[in-house]
């Protein structure tokens, strides 16, 4: 059965690439984490929107331009063509946060996980019914931005926030996997019941 009309939303760093505590700033520090370009070609197989939605702050912070993010993006999405033939069908990214030192992007954002708004943009951009829909992340703010827009939420473990997923109050998710190979699995199986 088609998944129609549903997406997969992925978070990026701790999901598809590994997550850095000095950010992602330059196409030489994006490493794809075991897996996630099967996983996201079984995605695409299954007929899932696939939709990559990111908090990028370092744009607010000045660590790196829009268009350094876009080079990110651009390369992510070579990438995971060339090792498995995956495709993304979008990505959103957030560049605002309230404590940003770049005045432009200095302040709040609803497109800011926890906030819903790249799914909502993403739901009226691509047709997406939300309520069929699954987000995987590594971090509250995802699953509480999930929640808002009616998806599932999937936590994986493969970010350095996700081993604290015990302590997250309001966020807590459909499901725990080690990561999006196990994650897709469990959607895949879902979909399916």
């Amino acid at each position: 059965m088609k998944p129609s009309k549903a997406a997969v939303f992925l978070d990026r760093d701790g999901v598809l690439i590994e997550d850095s505590p000095n950010y992602i700033t330059r196409v030489d520090k994006v490493m794809l984490l075991p897996g996630v370009a099967e996983a996201t070609r079984k995605l695409n197989d299954a007929g899932f929107k696939v939709v990559v939605v990111t908090n990028q702050s370092a744009v607010a912070r000045g660590l790196v331009t829009e268009a350094g993010v876009e080079d990110i993006h651009t390369y992510l999405r070579r990438v995971l063509a060339q090792v498995a033939g995956a495709r993304i069908d979008k990505i959103y990214f957030c560049p605002f946060h309230p404590d940003g030192t770049v005045p432009q992007y200095a302040r709040p954002s609803n497109r800011r996980k926890p906030q819903p708004g790249m799914l909502l943009d993403a739901a009226r951009d691509l047709g997406i019914k939300l309520h069929r829909s699954y987000l995987v992340g590594d971090k509250e703010s995802d699953m509480i931005a999930a929640r808002k827009a009616g998806c599932k939420a999937i936590a994986v473990l493969t970010g350095p926030d996700a081993t604290n997923f015990g302590n997250w109050s309001v966020g807590r998710p459909d499901f725990v996997a080690a990561d999006l190979p196990e994650a897709v699995a469990w959607i895949l199986n879902e979909h399916r019941g």
